[in-house]
Formats: structure tokens, C-alpha cells, sequence
């Protein structure tokens, strides 16, 4: 369309696309190109968002400290434009590196921060997700709390579901099947996860379904 804007604003949602499907490259590909981009015409919104997937992607290939500051560089420059309505997600990304860099208290902390500002806006699209990190990050805690966990594996598969986002009701199942594994119920495991798994009919090469299916493989 030659409209530098509309070019920006489709660069950040194809990076927040490729985070969905924990597509690092593509990630780092699309924030580099929003931040060039919006630095070159000024637009401080999307350059704020495009640094943040730029952290996202340096944390998840273990330049944790670097994307961590990333993440909040662009979050404090996002928030200075007045935009709200994505905090939920930019907090989860940020908990998400958190637990990369084995700060999993803080990560949980940055966790109920999402959920409060969630409820606050009503942008609950990651909520999901969100409960979903709760419980992996709370079976990392030193002294972890299974049945903690499970509450919140549990929750994200009931927002899920009322959603009706499939792609985080994969993810909250192979987590509570996970879960069951290690607590020697994995006929449980199975059965949780397999219709889940089995409601796929594309996108077999994404890291959640090779996951899920590696899982499945092994309970079998």
C-alpha cells in the first residue's frame, strides 16, 4: 500500500503471531523491522511494541538479560503513549523471559500484575495463558506446590474452552498432562491430553504440537 503506518502496525501483529507460534526467528525478523521502521517516520507506539518482541525473541535464545531489559524499555515506552489495552500480554512476555533468567517469584509477581490489569481493562485474551504460566512456574518454585499448579493448569483450560482459543487449550493440557506424568498418572495424562491433541488438523511442525505429540508418544 506504500502507507509506512498500516506497514508498522502489520509488522507488530505478524511478530505477535509468530510469538503464538514460538516462531523465535520470525519474531526477531518482524521487531527489528517495526523498530526500523518507526524509528525512521517517528511512530513511538510501534516502536515501543517492536522493541518488546525483540526482547521476547533475545530472551527466548538466552540473551535473557538483554531481553528482559528490552521488555521493559518497550513497556515504559508504550505505557508513555498511552495505550493500555495490550499490557496484559507485554506482562506475560515479560514473566515468560523472567523465568529464562530462574527469577521465577518475580515472574509469578509480574504474572498477577497481567491478570489485575486484565480484569481492570477487560482485555483478558491471554488470561489463559496467563494461568497457564502460574502453574509452570509454580511447579519451578523452590519449594513447589503441585496442587497449586494443577488449580491453575485447570483454570487455563476452562478459560480456554470459553473462548474457545484451541491453540492455549493445547498448551494448558500438555502442561497438566505433564503434571500427571511426573506424579505417575499418566493414564490421566493420556486421556486429558489426546482429544485435545487430536482436534489438530494443520500446524503439525509448531513447537506445541511436536510437544504435545512427544508427550502423547510417551504415555502411549
Amino acid at each position: 500500500m506504500g502507507h509506512a503506518h498500516t506497514l508498522a502496525h502489520a509488522f507488530f501483529h505478524a511478530g505477535v503471531a509468530a510469538v503464538f507460534a514460538r516462531d523465535i526467528a520470525t519474531v526477531h525478523g518482524y521487531g527489528n523491522d517495526c523498530v526500523a521502521l518507526a524509528t525512521e517516520h517517528g511512530f513511538a507506539l510501534w516502536g515501543a511494541q517492536g522493541r518488546i518482541l525483540q526482547g521476547w525473541a533475545d530472551a527466548q535464545r538466552a540473551e535473557v538479560t538483554t531481553g528482559i531489559a528490552r521488555i521493559r524499555e518497550g513497556m515504559a515506552a508504550a505505557e508513555a503513549t498511552g495505550t493500555r489495552v495490550s499490557a496484559p500480554l507485554f506482562l506475560t512476555l515479560l514473566a515468560e523471559a523472567l523465568a529464562l533468567a530462574g527469577k521465577i517469584e518475580e515472574g509469578l509477581a509480574t504474572l498477577d500484575d497481567a491478570l489485575a490489569t486484565a480484569a481492570v481493562s477487560g482485555a483478558k485474551g491471554w488470561d489463559a495463558e496467563i494461568h497457564r504460566l502460574r502453574g509452570e512456574l509454580t511447579d519451578r518454585l523452590s519449594y513447589p506446590d503441585p496442587a497449586k499448579a494443577e488449580d491453575s493448569f485447570r483454570a487455563a483450560l476452562a478459560i480456554a474452552r470459553e473462548q474457545g482459543t484451541r491453540g492455549y487449550e493445547l498448551r494448558a493440557a500438555t502442561s497438566l498432562a505433564r503434571l500427571w506424568r511426573e506424579q505417575g498418572r499418566r493414564g490421566e495424562a493420556r486421556d486429558q491430553l489426546a482429544p485435545v491433541y487430536g482436534w489438530f488438523t494443520e500446524g503439525f511442525d509448531t513447537p506445541d504440537l511436536k510437544e504435545a505429540k512427544a508427550l502423547l508418544a510417551e504415555l502411549a
